[in-house]
């Protein structure tokens, strides 16, 4: 028989476009999956409407008596979706130590830098100020410390002359979405592990991160 698809519960505080990049995969039948919720600390994230009304959970976390109720509460709202992977595209708020321990091992994040280069905000502006010769995105699982999760891969760009925070951002922005499905492919397929400090790819420890190539696939594997 085949496998059911992959149960994915998606964070975004934004726009959404990682989000409907992985919302088209499903439905081109690149990505064997279905988006199980969509939770947003923005009521009015455009992300939101990506998905039908079922679908949406928001919250203003400042209407919460404090951060470990907002978070207690969004952990339970994932947690009921049943989610077999949790994938942070653009969300904004730092998760708990009780969030990802809940789901330790299965929280995934996108974020545009060559980690561990430029961990936080602001990334493409500190890349031009630290003279990078090359810019990028990852994909990592999700440690309580902030984008210090172990990295399962990479895509990057050249960094150009004349480039503005603006133009180095859209650069990296069209490598994020192919990264981020042929991650979420080695995902869904139940190639790719945490293991402590380290991601794995078919039981093998990554000592370097898989590199995206210009066709915008992972390497042959």
């Amino acid at each position: 028989m085949p496998s059911p698809p992959s149960r994915i519960a998606v964070l975004a505080s934004g726009r959404g476009s990682n989000l409907q990049a992985v919302l088209d995969a499903i439905a081109a039948g690149q990505l064997h999956a279905q988006v199980v919720g969509v939770f947003s600390d923005k009521p009015g994230s455009a992300a939101l409407q990506r998905v039908p009304e079922p679908l949406r959970w928001s919250a203003v976390p400042a209407r919460y008596p404090s951060r470990a109720d907002y978070d207690a509460a969004l952990t339970d709202a994932v947690a009921a979706s049943a989610p077999d992977w949790v994938l942070c595209a653009g969300y904004m708020r730092i998760l708990s130590d009780g969030f990802v321990q809940r789901f330790r091992g299965r929280v995934l994040n996108i974020h545009p830098s060559l980690l561990p280069k430029h961990r936080g905000l602001h990334t493409h502006a500190r890349a031009l100020e630290d003279g990078d010769a090359e810019h990028g995105a990852s994909v990592h699982f999700v440690i309580p410390e902030l984008d210090a999760g172990a990295v399962i891969a990479q895509a990057a760009v050249p960094v150009q002359a004349g480039d503005t925070a603006e133009t180095l951002g859209a650069r990296v922005l069209s490598v994020e979405h192919p990264l981020l499905l042929a991650t979420l492919r080695l995902a869904v397929t139940g190639r790719i592990t945490e293991q402590g400090a380290t991601a794995a790819l078919d039981g093998h420890a990554l000592f370097t991160p898989l590199r995206l190539d210009s066709a915008g696939n992972l390497p042959p594997l």
